[in-house]
């Protein structure tokens, strides 16, 4: 198993990340008109919440802290990202639900490196597994209210 050190700076980034994804979801929902889009919205910012927790109390066991409740620098440039794309399109679904592949995107790659190091992480590998898989599960069905949006 690695140092504490680094296992508490890994579970800070995925806390940062999926911080990102609850406020990118949370924009999300306050900017679309659809009442469809803005219940998966919401649903995701949730489980993203709750991921974050469930870090957290890792960080903790480590004998780190997080109190980070909001995203990371990342996170910013995807909000902000996600913010001149809602000006420039009038709220146009297409173009948030692009915006959040690509934040859904960068955070499967920084949960894929995490599980890289296998025997730093192996106390809570299942925990990163499940999450990445629910994050992968979320970029799947935003990929398809996607392409239903580009086919219509």
């Amino acid at each position: 198993m690695g140092n504490n050190t680094e296992i508490i700076s890994d579970l800070k980034g995925l806390v940062n990340i999926v911080n990102d994804g609850k406020e990118g979801y949370e924009s999300a929902a306050e900017t679309t008109d659809s009442v469809e889009l803005k219940a998966v919205f919401r649903q995701y910012a949730a489980q993203r919440s709750g991921y974050a927790i469930e870090l957290k109390k890792h960080i903790s066991d480590h004998g780190g802290e997080s109190d980070n409740e909001e995203g990371g620098i990342l996170g910013a440039l995807h909000r902000t990202w996600i913010d001149i794309k809602e000006a420039l399109s009038s709220k146009e679904d297409a173009a948030i639900l692009g915006a959040i592949e690509t934040g859904e995107k960068a955070a499967i790659e920084k949960y894929d490196k995490a599980l890289e190091d296998y025997a730093t992480h192996a106390d809570h590998i299942e925990l990163l597994q499940r999450q990445r898989t629910g994050i992968l599960e979320a970029l799947r069905e935003i990929e398809t209210y996607h392409h239903r949006l580009a086919d219509q």
